[in-house]
């Protein structure tokens, strides 16, 4: 697959963009100006690029933006706080997804064509369907710095939040790791996940179109 496609780029930006300001949004919302009074809280895309990320997504399709700072000390429950905009990112690359496969459904109703930019906008659509996709399921992956990890954190026992703590501290190089193996050792253990979390979502969308 070419990264390098002007439908790949603005889906990524699309997605990316709308992913890390949805955290900062829903920090807002719970009272944490925190993105905001850092400039985070826009839909410009030069705001959330990290260098490498970018670079990383253009040419191997897997990547990741700057993390939206966040402050739960705003909060009167922090834990609650981290969960709810934790969530945000991978909810808003779901609604992303089913907002493409709604308007390809109307396109394929109207009959709409725009001639020599279909294939463009073929490409596009799916950029923006699987990418969306991927990055939600990929981020909901149950580990530091993901949003999984931040998700799950709610549901740790108060006996068990030391223990939890040490785990995200090691979370980088666990994920560092699967990347490794994946990618070196052909242990499709990412993959797996994201098909996982994936698949049903695209045959829920299939009985929509």
């Amino acid at each position: 697959m070419d990264f390098l496609t002007p439908p790949f780029v603005i889906a990524m930006l699309t997605a990316l963009t709308i992913h890390e300001c949805s955290h900062g949004f829903i920090a807002y919302l719970l009272g944490d100006t925190t993105a905001r009074d850092e400039g985070r809280l826009t839909l410009n895309p030069l705001a959330h690029l990290d260098l490498l990320g970018t670079l990383m997504f253009l040419v191997v399709g897997f990547g990741w933006a700057r993390p939206v700072p966040v402050d739960p000390s705003y909060a009167k429950h922090p834990k609650l706080f981290m969960t709810l905009t934790a969530l945000a990112g991978p909810a808003s690359n779901l609604l992303l997804a089913l907002g493409t496969v709604l308007i390809a459904k109307i396109v394929l109703v109207l009959g709409i064509s725009a001639g020599i930019a279909d294939a463009f906008f073929i490409e596009l659509f799916s950029s923006m369907l699987f990418l969306n996709l991927g990055l939600m399921a990929f981020n909901l992956l149950p580990i530091a710095p993901l949003d999984g990890s931040k998700i799950l954190a709610i549901f740790i026992p108060a006996a068990y939040e030391r223990e939890y703590e040490i785990f995200l501290q090691r979370g980088p190089m666990i994920l560092l790791m699967l990347l490794i193996g994946e990618r070196v050792l052909q242990v499709p253990l990412l993959i797996t996940w994201i098909s996982f979390i994936v698949s049903p979502i695209l045959h829920i969308f299939e009985l929509l179109l």
